[in-house]
């Protein structure tokens, strides 16, 4: 199992705070099968700031920590892009670590409570480059909740999405739950992420997540977001299958 979104690196954002704490977080990814993670510090968000060669080199102490402690785990170093009207001007200056080598996926991350009105053109303007984006924990964000249509929009526009293994499963609350349900059920969704924090709310759910997936939708599509997360951290194509709108729900016409 690959984790495409975490926060363990330590001491870089409001993740993991220290190596200590850090490297109990990897035990735990091996305990839920983890084997490779993409550690995914945030960028560009307006509070942190992580520029590319200070996250390659705390990934390499990091994993020279996590060897030496016997984990096994392999981690790659990324950001938790968030969109600003400077990311393409950020990529210019090669200061935006993608998902994979080949430059081909980035996690973007657009703000909790909207869909910026420039984000339909910043999506075309990373497909016109080569470049994926992958835009992390939908299922969160005020915008898709309030007009699911967007999120169809920018999928079948070339975006990929990256769900939130504790969305899926309850933590976040039970709308975000169905919501979450509601966009593997459309084949809006491509991949869990844990998006872990801590050990509290934000930790490891992947595997429950996956023996949910199975249970609800079957081998096949858990199958497949395994498959996918593999393929993002490799730079290959992912397998999306045929989206759909989410169905609108039917207002109760009343009588009173």
């Amino acid at each position: 199992m690959i984790d495409v979104h975490c926060h363990i690196l330590p001491g870089v954002d409001d993740g993991s705070p220290d190596m200590e704490t850090s490297l109990k977080l990897a035990q735990e990814a091996e305990k839920q099968g983890i084997t490779a993670a993409l550690l995914t510090p945030h960028h560009m968000d307006g509070q942190y700031t992580n520029h590319l060669k200070d996250v390659e080199k705390e990934t390499l102490e990091f994993q020279k920590q996590i060897d030496e402690h016997g984990i096994n785990l392999k981690v790659f170093p990324g950001q938790e892009v968030h969109i600003t009207g400077d990311l393409l001007k950020a990529i210019d200056d090669g200061d935006i670590l993608f998902a994979n080598p080949y430059n081909r996926y980035i996690m973007l991350e657009l703000p909790h409570t909207e869909v910026p009105e420039y984000t339909e053109n910043m999506l075309f303007e990373l497909n016109a480059r080569g470049i994926t984006p992958v835009i992390v924990h939908p299922e969160r964000n005020h915008g898709f909740q309030n007009d699911h249509d967007l999120l169809y929009k920018f999928v079948a526009q070339g975006a990929a999405t990256q769900l939130t293994a504790s969305s899926y499963v309850g933590v976040f609350g039970p709308e975000v739950e169905k919501l979450t349900e509601e966009i593997i059920a459309a084949n809006l969704g491509t991949t869990f992420g844990s998006d872990t924090h801590n050990f509290k709310g934000r930790r490891y759910r992947m595997k429950d997540a996956y023996a949910k997936l199975e249970k609800q939708f079957g081998v096949k599509m858990a199958t497949r977001y395994k498959f996918n997360a593999k393929a993002i951290i490799n730079g290959d194509d992912i397998a999306q299958g045929e989206i759909k709108p989410i169905k609108k729900k039917k207002k109760f016409l009343g009588l009173f």
